[in-house]
């Protein structure tokens, strides 16, 4: 008899897909935030019946999202017990750690005294500066820096310092060692930059486009994950979109990378059909990147029902021995003022095919709960935060 009680754990973050403001969403600025509600409230409602049978608005009641009597799943939703509201101390929780410190943010740009550092150690001038979307921000300051050789650096809501460069301006090589020098600025407490990106893009004015040689230069974990347990005692962890990213590598034995929603949806098909023993993690970033930060309710609406259509082909694909957990990771109400995350409870489903319907679990008072459940399933050792749900859902 094998020593776990599911084989595979599939686990699905949707990035950014909050639902309601948490007890302490005053102390950060978001009374009132509701990703999901809002977003329905706006749309005249959300068609999303693959989720309504897992049972979504059982946990909260979503305008066109049937709450069902007999769901299929187990569901809750979840608090963030750490201090922070971004995708790193979100995922990093989910994995089992705590996080006292918060990453920091800069909402208007970085301090003088890291750019002066920068330009110094580097030999080349700085332009933006300001929080942006990387796709606007080389539309604006491409053509100078092509004529400067400047770097064009900028942030988002996300504790991140990016770096946005012309292949042919600033060679890869270059601009990847320019990054190293960054990372190294940006490590202790006084800046606790959560990544530093490089961002390469091509083409002339008009016809600026990123390429596909991004690179992330994250801090690693301060502490061991559920990952790095389930690794050293050979089960698999296949890390899908950037999962990888966020945890630095760490605890990951397989990587693939992923170019949208649709692409991450393949991606864990893909890993539905592998013969593997641990966990298969997704996150689903344009939630949170293409319509979250960019306060488009609509386009977030027509994503949420995208992704809700590709769930049977996951729900097929499963297992007698499989578990399928989904959850977030935040939130980011398009409706809420600003380009902001939002500080809310996330949903929780978790679903296996054999059970015989679900029911409501306790509220999870942090989200290491996750985690705690991986590690009991795989026998491996418990993390210092969270409390395992596995004997709740047999």
């Amino acid at each position: 008899m094998p020593d776990y009680s599911y084989k595979r754990i599939f686990l699905i973050v949707m990035d950014s897909v909050g639902i309601g403001e948490a007890p302490d969403a005053k102390k950060f600025g978001d009374e009132g935030s509701d990703t999901l509600g809002h977003i329905a409230e706006t749309q005249n409602g959300l068609h999303m019946p693959n989720m309504a049978k897992l049972g979504l608005s059982n946990i909260k009641e979503i305008k066109g999202i049937q709450r069902v009597e007999k769901p299929l799943a187990y569901y809750t939703k979840m608090q963030e017990a750490s201090n922070g509201k971004d995708t790193m101390t979100g995922h990093w929780e989910i994995m089992g750690l705590h996080i006292e410190t918060p990453f920091q943010v800069f909402p208007e740009g970085f301090p003088k005294e890291l750019l002066d550092e920068i330009e110094k150690r580097t030999g080349r001038g700085i332009l933006g500066n300001k929080p942006a979307s990387g796709t606007e921000i080389i539309d604006e300051l491409g053509e100078e820096h092509m004529k400067t050789g400047k770097l064009i650096i900028y942030t988002s809501a996300d504790s991140v310092l990016q770096i946005a460069a012309h292949e042919e301006i600033v060679p890869l090589d270059e601009l990847y060692k320019i990054c190293e020098i960054c990372r190294e600025l940006t490590l202790d407490d006084k800046y606790m930059v959560g990544r530093v990106i490089a961002r390469p893009f091509v083409g002339e004015l008009g016809n600026f486009r990123r390429t596909a040689n991004r690179h992330d230069y994250a801090l690693k974990p301060f502490e061991r994950t559920v990952m790095n347990e389930l690794s050293d005692s050979g089960y698999d962890v296949i890390a899908i979109g950037k999962i990888s990213d966020i945890y630095d590598g760490e605890g990951v034995t397989q990587t693939l990378r992923t170019k949208s929603n649709m692409d991450g949806m393949d991606k864990i098909v893909e890993t539905l059909d592998m013969d593997f023993t641990g966990l298969s993690f997704l996150n689903l970033v344009d939630f949170d990147a293409l319509y979250g930060h960019r306060r488009d309710p609509k386009g977030y609406a027509e994503a949420l029902e995208e992704y809700d259509e590709r769930l049977p082909e996951v729900l097929e694909k499963l297992k007698d021995d499989d578990l399928l957990i989904i959850t977030a990771d935040h939130g980011n109400d398009p409706t809420h003022p600003g380009t902001d995350h939002t500080r809310e409870y996330v949903p929780l489903l978790v679903y296996n095919r054999k059970m015989n319907g679900g029911r409501e679990l306790p509220l999870r008072t942090t989200f290491a709960d996750i985690g705690a459940t991986v590690a009991d399933n795989f026998k491996v050792n418990l993390p210092k935060h969270g409390k395992s749900f596995l004997g709740e859902i047999k």
